[in-house]
This record gives structure tokens, sequence and C-alpha cells, in this order.
């Protein structure tokens, strides 16, 4: 009986020891390294160190400006990922509309939606977009046929 037990027991461990050592192993998709273009490089222009103001408002040094990382990948979202593109009347495949994504106002409680988002004036920052997906996401603007197109950082 005894020995029954003991072994057991001993095959039990090994099931959990098989089970945590297959656990720690990584998803090469998940651990896929980014290439940041050379221009997250370059200095914020004051269009974009406004964009970032508006979002985080009085915690901009703390949350960006001081973590080198951080204002990279911003950098590399606002010149790099992000495209607005108008499709042809008669595109009636259903994506998610603009009005439907939540405001990113974590640090900035008085944010609001743009009225009628323009290419040249859409702070992205300002939405609570999906940007670390694998995949490009497609979001329309309301009533228009123009779309927002979020690229994969694995692109």
């Amino acid at each position: 009986m005894k020995l029954k037990l003991l072994m057991l027991t001993a095959f039990v461990g090994f099931l959990c020891q098989c089970g945590y050592s297959q656990g720690k192993r990584t998803n090469p998709k998940l651990t896929q390294s980014v290439n940041f273009k050379s221009n997250v490089e370059d200095p914020l222009t004051d269009k974009e160190y406004k964009m970032l103001k508006e979002v985080y408002g009085d915690r901009l040094d703390e949350l960006v400006l001081n973590k080198p990382q951080r204002l990279k990948d911003l950098k590399n979202i606002l010149r790099n990922r992000v495209q607005f593109i108008e499709y042809p009347q008669g595109n009636d495949k259903p994506y998610p509309l603009l009005s439907e994504v939540p405001l990113f106002n974590n640090y900035t409680q008085n944010l609001t939606r743009d009225a009628n988002p323009k290419k040249e004036t859409f702070n992205p920052l300002k939405y609570n977009f999906s940007f670390y997906e694998k995949y490009n996401l497609t979001y329309r603007i309301d009533n228009t046929n123009w779309f927002i197109i979020i690229l994969s950082q694995f692109n």
C-alpha cells in the first residue's frame, strides 16, 4: 500500500513538473521584437508634444518624457502606425465605429471626441485603441467613407 502511495505521489509530482515546464515556454509571436523606423529617434515635433500633453496632462514628464522606451513607442504610433484611408462608396463591411472606441482619459478627464476627425489634426492617443495587437485594426469614422487603420507594431 505504501509503495502504491509513493508511486502515485511520484507520478503526480512528475505531471506537475511537466505542466510547469510547458507553461514556462514563451510564445514566439508574443515575444517578437519590434523594429522601429529611424524616425522615432528624431525629437518630438510641436504637434506631437501637444498631442501627448492633451492626453497625459500634468503627468506627461513622469509617464512619458522621462521614460525613453515609452516615448519611443508613442512616437512610433504617431509617426508610423496610424493611417487615414478613404474607401470608395459601397464599402459595407461592418467595422467598429470610432464613436464606439472609449476615450483614453485616465490622466486628463476633460478629453472630448473629435466632432469631425481630420487626418491633419487627429490625435489617436486620445482613443483607447488596442495599439499592441499582433494584427492591423480598422475603424470607420462614423457616417463617412474614412477609415483609421492601426498598423501592428510587428509589421
